[in-house]
């Protein structure tokens, strides 16, 4: 029978909610996928909820075949990213499939018709609205148990996005690091050395900080820090909240360091928390009826042996002192102090060598790739 690809409408919260479980189907029986937290998702491809469409165009499909659902996908047109690289491209996300090479085909398809229809001339993806969306298509380690923020994928979708003339943009690798019984004393003479020279202070996060407006100071050095990188997309302040507010609010401030020149001025950061892998499975990605028990424990109550390092880096002027030795030095004392025992790093672009060796003295494997594809629009 054909395959039929169906328009979701976002206001439509039954569809979408549809939308947003189809990969529940498709990786019941795989221990390596973590799912998403279920209202984030919602709020993320709902254009009323989600402060991205102010700049993003967006379209949700789904493909059926025998009256059932077997793929899914997101067309994504972000006009300040376009503007700012210069070019014109469609992204696509939230790619989800059956083993069908022909179930593929027709949502990519879809997509370009989409972009093609607003002037596109390149297709690229996965990628989400912004670069705080999950992106990237998983490559190698599909033997690793995934993370939060990233993507998991089936093998086989690697086949059929290669099948279709996609070639390779970028690529992203993770590491695992683990955490020593000691700091190396390399870091610790480099981190004291850096703090006496530039009056550079690690200082606590605290609520009270955060609703000084922390985080928007924060934002707009994560942005100065992320600029030049990859497809990054400038944002302005008033996403601050979307961003990194809800973050903020909501983890365990231990596992965030600041650092901070004397006039109190954020020069380098390190935003991590601890792994909601297996809160997240347990849950299933709901916070209803009982998810939140498994999310609130993981977060505050029992940690696990785990930590995401979701973000860190430092601001352009200061970023050759060596001031990341004072972000590391700190975040892994504290790791140490609540029985931490590995990190996982989010993903690093490959040539991003400045960030890859914060961590070249301590034992780490590199386990995880993934990949940003790229073709023309016919």
């Amino acid at each position: 029978m054909s395959i039929e690809i169906r328009t979701i409408d976002p206001a439509d919260r039954r569809a979408l909610r549809k939308f947003i479980l189809f990969p529940e189907k498709l990786y019941r029986h795989n221990k390596y996928y973590v799912p998403a937290l279920v209202f984030d998702e919602m709020d993320t491809l709902d254009p009323s909820r989600n402060p991205a469409a102010e700049f993003c165009k967006q379209v949700l499909y789904m493909a059926y075949k025998d009256g059932e659902a077997v793929g899914r996908i997101a067309g994504i047109i972000n006009y300040r990213a376009n503007e700012h690289w210069k070019h014109d491209e469609v992204r696509f996300g939230w790619f989800d499939t059956i083993d069908d090479k022909e179930v593929s085909a027709a949502l990519i398809a879809k997509v370009e018709e989409f972009g093609k229809a607003h002037g596109m001339t390149h297709i690229v993806g996965p990628l989400g609205f912004t670069d705080f969306d999950p992106e990237g298509m998983l490559i190698e380690g599909f033997d690793q148990q995934g993370t939060m923020p990233l993507i998991y994928n089936h093998p086989y979708y690697v086949d059929h996005i290669e099948s279709l003339g996609f070639k390779k943009d970028v690529d992203w690798l993770e590491y695992r690091i683990f955490i020593p019984e000691e700091i190396p004393a390399k870091f610790q003479r480099v981190a004291a050395i850096v703090a006496a020279r530039n009056n550079f202070t690690v200082r606590p996060v605290t609520r009270k900080r955060i609703r000084e407006g922390y985080a928007t100071k924060l934002f707009s050095l994560i942005t100065d820090t992320y600029k030049d990188l990859y497809e990054y997309t400038m944002l302005p302040d008033n996403l601050a909240d979307k961003y990194i507010g809800f973050y903020l609010k909501v983890l365990d401030l231990r596992y965030i360091t600041s650092v901070e020149d004397e006039n109190g001025n954020i020069v380098a950061f390190g935003i991590t928390m601890p792994s909601l892998a297996d809160a997240l499975i347990k849950s299933r990605g709901r916070i209803f009826p009982f998810g939140w028990w498994h999310l609130l424990k993981a977060l505050f109550i029992k940690h696990s042996e785990g930590a995401e390092l979701l973000l860190m880096g430092a601001r352009s002027d200061v970023r050759n002192t060596g001031v990341t030795a004072l972000v590391v030095c700190d975040m892994f004392e504290k790791y140490h102090k609540l029985g931490v025992k590995w990190a996982e790093t989010n993903a690093e672009l490959e040539d991003n060598y400045s960030i890859r060796n914060h961590f070249e003295d301590f034992e780490r494997i590199q386990h995880k790739r993934r990949r940003s594809y790229k073709k023309p629009i016919d």
